[in-house]
């Protein structure tokens, strides 16, 4: 195998108190490993209301490597949760508890239970980059044109 096909290790504590299954994709071809909610007593969020849901584990990523926490499409279609500043982005150096920023923004009050799938994390390989300052930039055909300058449909 070459580095690109071989299994990336990324190593994984299971906090005290988790007893649930560690992170896991549902099928083969999943890219997101499904998160759950590591909480003692249900979590009701109402319409318009959020809530920092804890997952009982934390990561120890490579370097050059992130975790991208992004919301669960089921969950969102079917009663409106989604996560604020998603993807939520955890760094190769942090160690705490990866936790879940979720928003209702259905129309209906919606519990969270213990073990219920309520995000997904994504592992991402970041390129090595760096920033040079510039003068000027080179020109393109959408130049400064910003949102909506393609066309909304």
């Amino acid at each position: 195998m070459d580095e690109e096909s071989s299994p990336i290790e990324v190593l994984i504590q299971r906090l005290p108190g988790n007893d649930l299954p560690l992170p896991a994709r549902s099928t083969a071809q999943s890219a997101g490993y499904d998160l759950r909610a590591c909480i003692d007593a249900p979590v009701t969020l109402e319409p318009m209301r959020r809530a920092l849901v804890p997952t009982g584990f934390a990561l120890a990523l490579p370097p050059g490597w992130e975790a991208q926490i992004r919301p669960r499409s089921g969950l969102a279609l079917e009663h409106g949760i989604t996560m604020l500043n998603t993807p939520g982005t955890i760094d190769a150096d942090y160690r705490g508890e990866i936790k879940v920023l979720a928003v209702n923004l259905g129309d209906r009050a919606v519990t969270l239970r213990r073990g219920d799938r309520i995000a997904q994390m994504i592992l991402a390989r970041l390129p090595a980059t760096s920033l040079r300052e510039t003068d000027a930039l080179p020109e393109t055909s959408r130049g400064a044109g910003g949102f909506g300058h393609t066309g909304s449909r």
